[in-house]
């Protein structure tokens, strides 16, 4: 049986146990939780500068992160793993969960300390971004002997390279439309497959034109096809890339019931002579376009619209608030704020840190809750990267409210999927 030399490293280091307490490089100050505030839109008079400010629970991690440039104290579990996978070629990182518990919060004057352990290396695996090893450490925050907050915290550490080929959509070539054309790209954007017909004779014909091939007529209407036809040739197109397609891309040439023919993508397996199927696949506002399927293939189910009972908060994601917020948690991570070195890491764009989405997971729950609220626990879980130019969409249900502690699920959207999912317990 063959061992796996990377397992074997992190064992060693899983096996040394606690880390000696580390203490943080500054005590608790207004300025830093000022800095944090700013960067999250947070408005808490709670956090504002006072005799009695006190720190954000999403502030917890922030206090003993390491910084830019420093000098990693021996015997720390997670440096000492991150360097591990390192020297094996898996150099990328992405945060995937973050669960926390917050005892009290933290006021200024206050040195807390972590001590951490490695809980777990799982790998490795095959994942959407790369071949990586998933990461579990846990730590404890102490004032003194006094316990303040725990985490347990997963990272995935990968090669950058290895992942699948992300398919944006909306960079799909875009049709050239034009008075001749515009009839059928409206059809595509109201469900309808429109084959253009010359009101003199009565001819159709596609792709339209200005002038009748049969009568030479310049009179131009439309009618509205089946939407059936049968395959009378395609091709399987392998290389190289097609913007906003995933390979392999099958083309078709489809005979409709009406007697034209259409080229379009196809989505399935298909034979030559099969029966197909229009289906309108929008690839952005504007536009839709026209594909086929093999016959009777079930539609799609729609995505139900999410439901939320606190109010829905869009808030766009800009380049100033992925890099301030970045800086303001004290993660000089460069895939949060260097874009050259993020896409070298395999990534499309910088994008917004795990402790940036806790923050303003947070900030979602006191501005409806009001800012007396208690933040009990946190326990996220990061999908979708949230990238600059997108939007997060922040939705939240009440799961449950038992001896003064309300649980919510809060779900956070960007337009490729579910960025977060988050269960806080809180007290009003």
């Amino acid at each position: 049986m063959t061992t796996d030399p990377i397992i074997e490293l992190t064992d060693k280091i899983k096996a040394r146990g606690n880390s000696p307490a580390r203490q943080a490089p500054d005590p608790v100050n207004t300025p830093m939780i000022r800095h944090w505030a700013e960067a999250i839109g947070d408005t808490n008079p709670r956090w504002a500068p006072g005799p009695d400010t006190e720190a954000p629970p999403a502030m917890a991690q922030v206090w003993t992160m390491y910084g830019l440039n420093p000098e990693r104290m021996p015997n720390d579990p997670l440096p000492d793993t991150m360097q591990v996978l390192d020297d094996a070629g898996f150099t990328s990182v992405l945060g995937t969960n973050c669960d926390q518990t917050y005892a009290r919060t933290l006021r200024p004057g206050e040195v807390p300390t972590i001590s951490t352990h490695l809980a777990d290396v799982m790998g490795p695996k095959k994942t959407g971004v790369g071949e990586g090893y998933f990461i579990t450490t846990k730590s404890i925050w102490s004032v003194g002997d006094e316990e303040v907050a725990t985490m347990t915290f997963r990272v995935l550490k990968f090669k950058p390279g290895t992942g699948r080929v992300a398919v944006d959509k909306s960079k799909s070539s875009r049709p050239m439309v034009n008075k001749d054309t515009s009839f059928f790209w409206e059809g595509t954007q109201a469900g309808e497959l429109r084959i253009q017909k010359c009101n003199a004779c009565g001819e159709l014909r596609h792709p339209p034109g200005p002038v009748c091939p049969k009568c030479h007529a310049m009179d131009r209407g439309f009618v509205v096809a089946s939407g059936k036809g049968r395959v009378r040739s395609f091709l399987v197109h392998h290389a190289p890339v097609v913007p906003g397609k995933q390979l392999p891309l099958t083309l078709a040439l489809v005979d409709l019931e009406e007697g034209v023919r259409m080229i379009g993508e196809v989505k399935g397996e298909v034979t030559i002579g099969d029966a197909v199927e229009v289906w309108f696949d929008p690839i952005d506002d504007e536009v839709t376009l026209a594909k086929w399927q093999p016959a009777g293939t079930p539609a799609p189910e729609p995505e139900p619209e999410p439901t939320s009972d606190l109010p829905v908060w869009e808030l766009p994601i800009t380049p100033t608030l992925v890099v301030s917020t970045a800086l303001a948690t004290r993660d000089f991570q460069d895939v949060h704020h260097d874009r050259d070195r993020s896409i070298g890491h395999g990534s499309k764009d910088i994008f917004i840190n795990i402790l940036s989405t806790t923050g303003l997971v947070q900030r979602y729950i006191t501005d409806w809750s009001g800012p007396q609220t208690q933040i009990v626990s946190c326990a996220l879980r990061l999908g979708a990267p949230a990238y600059p130019y997108d939007t997060l969409r922040f939705t939240g249900n009440i799961v449950s409210e038992e001896d003064g502690v309300t649980t919510i699920d809060v779900a956070v959207g960007v337009s490729i999927g579910t960025h977060a999912n988050a269960r806080l317990e809180i007290r009003k």
